[in-house]
């Protein structure tokens, strides 16, 4: 059985969104999945200061979060980021910045990576933050594998990422068919990677 770690941060929901469905898709594909969200390190009065924000923070506070065990477990690692100035967040940076005793032992290698991402605007930097992500897995000796351009899915107008999957908000976090069947097609491409190195 794969085992599969999705690892994200969200601010507002709709990477949270994301993240369950590719855990969602994984399980139906048979895999063991650890869905993890890393721990908010924004001061309080900063979450509470917007109400989606801090809605959300209360909304996944009883949920496991991500520590290095996660990735040490995995075969295959999603991990997802909103996109903060075309570059992943701080708190996805502060989990990342927990990885060094793995890496310094050369756990983090020979897994399947790839990543997903959400923004409010049509280019707030998602394709930036997909290949800051990838920058971290090459780090790592990670097995990068992005959709590319391997499904009708990709060349529709509201995917066209072959660096990951990436969302456009703009007002809300709710995800539309396009997205979902992009979410599975990553989920499963990476699946199918996995297995065959592992043949």
């Amino acid at each position: 059985m794969t085992k599969v770690a999705i690892i994200y941060y969200s601010g507002y929901g709709a990477v949270h969104a994301m993240a369950q469905r590719a855990a969602r898709t994984a399980e139906q594909a048979g895999a063991e999945v650890r869905l993890r969200h890393v721990a908010e390190t924004a001061p309080r009065e900063a979450v509470e200061s917007q109400d989606a924000w801090k809605a959300h923070v209360d909304e996944v506070a009883d949920q496991p979060t991500a520590t290095p065990d996660d990735i040490d477990w995995a075969d295959v690692v999603l991990m997802g980021s909103g996109t903060r100035y075309g570059h992943v967040t701080s708190q996805l940076q502060s989990y990342i910045d927990t990885l060094g005793p793995l890496w310094g032992q050369g756990k983090l290698a020979d897994k399947v990576y790839s990543a997903f991402t959400a923004s409010q605007t049509l280019h707030g930097g998602q394709e930036t933050t997909l290949q800051a992500m990838h920058t971290t897995f090459a780090h790592f000796g990670g097995i990068i594998v992005p959709p590319g351009y391997t499904d009708p899915i990709k060349f529709g107008a509201t995917d066209g990422n072959p660096y990951g999957v990436g969302k456009v908000t703009g007002a809300g976090s709710e995800l539309t068919d396009d997205d979902h069947a992009s979410i599975d097609h990553l989920v499963t491409r990476c699946l199918s990677v996995s297995a065959k190195l592992t043949a």
